[in-house]
């Protein structure tokens, strides 16, 4: 080999040393970054993935249940955090979870009827207004 080739080339694998060893670097900072999401907190992790009334079913539960609901927070967010737990959760799907575990959470109801295009409770229907 010439000696202009032989430079070449070590300038080549010199160049691709530091690439490797920078790409490495930005591997090794990736998962630093990681942590700082867990420190957020359980609860505002799975509440990302809250959907229609699932903040709803969230917040009486954790009125009723406190201790339970929370256990079931920090669950949960380790199975998002994994990756194991992905998409949304409705709010169905959140008052199902709590029945299967035995939790009968009480959720506000209210009936309400649509008579000549207004809306009317239950109370006033029997009433006749």
């Amino acid at each position: 080999m010439p000696s202009g080739e032989l430079e070449l080339w070590k300038q080549r694998k010199l160049l691709e040393m530091q690439r490797r060893a920078i790409m490495k670097k930005v591997e090794g900072e990736k998962p630093k970054g990681a942590p700082e999401e867990k420190n957020e907190g359980p609860e505002p992790t799975l509440r990302k993935l809250f959907q229609g009334r699932a903040d709803e079913v969230y917040e009486a539960a954790k009125s009723q249940f406190p201790e339970v609901t929370r256990k079931m927070t920090e669950a949960l967010a380790e199975l998002i955090s994994k990756g194991e737990l992905t998409g949304p959760i409705s709010g169905e799907e959140l008052y199902w979870f709590f029945r299967t575990l035995g939790i009968n959470v009480r959720l506000e109801t209210h009936i309400r009827f649509v008579e000549s295009g207004k809306i009317k409770t239950i109370a006033e229907k029997v009433r006749g207004e």
